[in-house]
């Protein structure tokens, strides 16, 4: 029998052997979780950027062999198995015509070559000409000038009443149309041009000022700042309120938000501080497309109940927390969202996961075109069944911890029902792509004007875009709409009278006839 001594000793044994093997446990979880940190960090440095799984098949299904390099590997062997047979698939080419690149509406120049010598050289006879060939076709651009205008105000008088002593002298003047701005010599033309160039073609304002002398006119980029926030403010924002209150009267909203830099921030904090830019869109079955951009300093819950005041319906949109609890709004949250987290999964059960995915954006593609009720009708039959699978299978799985694989279980359960929304409407979209499509505009001028100096600008710029993605949506020429607005509204009473801007909507027939794209073109 052990003495007291070596029992003692070997409870101590036992108990350090258990601690160690307990510490060991924690250290493989950890080796584990590091690892799978380094794999998508990798995968983020140099893996593809494309959200296409390389895991997907036409049918939807997966490989049974992906986890197993010897199925992946050629045969080593010392001849041919199998003979090789090649063949080529001949298409027929649809011939594209010369003009093809020019749309109707260019002006066509001839320019007409003939000989320099109209006399025969054997005989010294006159030529006559018997037909001609077009040789080439070419465009030709001709540079953008710029026109000083001078506005005359012109005075005439009665000469018959200016005799007449009795009688006060007539005098009648012409006036000169109101400016845009008061005492500028931006033109409607010069500052659509300005406006465009920013917003359509992401041109910052210094570059701009370049061309501009070029063109003969000397100016800065402060002067075309204060210029592009006056006249946002002035004839802008009442188009832009306008939209705003038709948007609202809308049952369901795409919206997304990004970030955004004001150097003048006037809640005190430092330039390098995140301000964002946040994006409303309509869906087309509600009328024509708005979209809609909206500055703010935060991306608190409070930004959204204060722009979304008068709205009730559903938002589509990601997983943040913000887009909830809030009232008379109830939620649809985005499947793309969810995909993009089973793409990080790099093993055997996220790609199931990301099949199920993969699966209802297949149906996504048959049921794409139909009527909002038939779509719902379609979902309801085959979707939902997958969405029931999927559910029941993470609900079921122990995925906990934090790697990717249980990062993505979380986020899907914790959505479940604003997941499932999509289900019991046509009209809502499975995913947020829209409001991404939409923002990304913003992202683009980002890079190239990089940040905001005030927040007047910020808000301008929020304006100006808006009403670009808004006129792109409807089919209007943006360039051709800001000279129609900035040369009738000054000229309108639209702060007394606010429903003649009804016809000054990119979609009114008013601004369809007058900017469409088929009749700038």
């Amino acid at each position: 029998m052990n003495n007291p001594s070596q029992a003692k000793l070997i409870r101590l044994l036992e108990e350090q052997l258990a601690f160690t093997k307990e510490q060991n446990k924690q250290l493989t979880n950890q080796i584990d979780v590091l690892t799978e940190q380094v794999r998508q960090l990798t995968k983020m440095i140099y893996g593809s950027r494309s959200e296409k799984s390389k895991y997907q098949a036409p049918d939807g299904q997966c490989s049974l062999f992906d986890d197993d390099s010897s199925f992946s590997e050629p045969e080593h062997t010392g001849y041919e198995s199998t003979e090789t047979i090649t063949y080529s698939v001949t298409r027929s080419k649809k011939k594209k015509k010369r003009n093809d690149s020019f749309k109707e509406g260019v002006m066509v120049e001839e320019i007409h070559h003939h000989p320099s010598d109209l006399t025969c050289v054997c005989c010294q006879s006159e030529l006559h000409e018997i037909g001609s060939t077009l040789a080439r076709e070419e465009a030709k651009f001709i540079p953008a000038k710029l026109i000083r205008v001078q506005h005359f105000e012109h005075a005439y008088e009665c000469k018959h009443c200016k005799k007449d002593t009795e009688r006060a002298a007539f005098i009648a003047k012409g006036k000169a149309p109101v400016a845009v701005i008061p005492r500028s010599i931006a033109s409607p033309e010069l500052l659509a041009k300005i406006v465009s160039d920013k917003f359509s073609l992401y041109l910052p304002l210094y570059r701009q000022v370049n061309e501009l002398k070029r063109m003969g006119l000397e100016t800065n980029d402060r002067n075309l700042s204060n210029w592009v926030i006056r006249v946002a403010d002035d004839w802008l924002r009442p188009i832009y309120e306008e939209m705003k209150n038709v948007l609202s009267a809308k049952t369901l909203l795409h919206i997304d938000e990004t970030t955004a830099q004001v150097l003048n921030r006037s809640d005190g904090k430092k330039a390098q501080s995140h301000a964002y830019n946040w994006v409303f869109r309509t869906v087309p079955t509600e009328g024509p497309v708005i979209i809609l951009f909206h500055h703010a300093l935060t991306r608190s819950r409070e930004v959204l109940k204060e722009y979304l005041m008068d709205f009730q319906g559903t938002v589509i949109c990601d997983g943040y927390s913000a887009y909830d609890k809030l009232s008379n709004i109830q939620f649809a949250n985005c499947w793309s969202h969810v995909r993009r987290y089973w793409l990080k999964v790099e093993s055997a059960n996220g790609r199931k996961g990301l099949a199920y995915c993969n699966q209802l954006y297949e149906l996504e593609r048959r049921f794409k075109g139909l009527p909002p009720k038939q779509r719902q009708k379609m979902r309801w039959k085959y979707a939902r069944k997958i969405i029931r699978k999927f559910f029941k299978w993470l609900e079921k799985s122990p995925f906990y911890g934090k790697n990717a694989l249980a990062t993505a279980t979380e986020y899907t359960l914790n959505r479940k029902h604003a997941l499932k929304a999509f289900l019991y409407n046509g009209q809502i979209e499975i995913d947020n792509n829209p409001a991404e499509n939409a923002i990304r505009p913003s992202v683009v001028g980002r890079k190239n004007w990089l940040f905001s100096v005030s927040e007047a600008g910020a808000r301008a710029n929020a304006i100006c875009l808006s009403l670009v993605e808004t006129a792109k949506a409807n089919g209007i020429d943006f360039y051709q709409y800001l000279v129609k607005l900035f040369t009738d509204l000054p000229n309108l009473s639209i702060h007394q009278q606010p429903e003649l801007l009804k016809d000054y909507m990119p979609w009114s027939e008013k601004i369809q006839v007058a900017c469409g794209k088929n009749l700038a073109a």
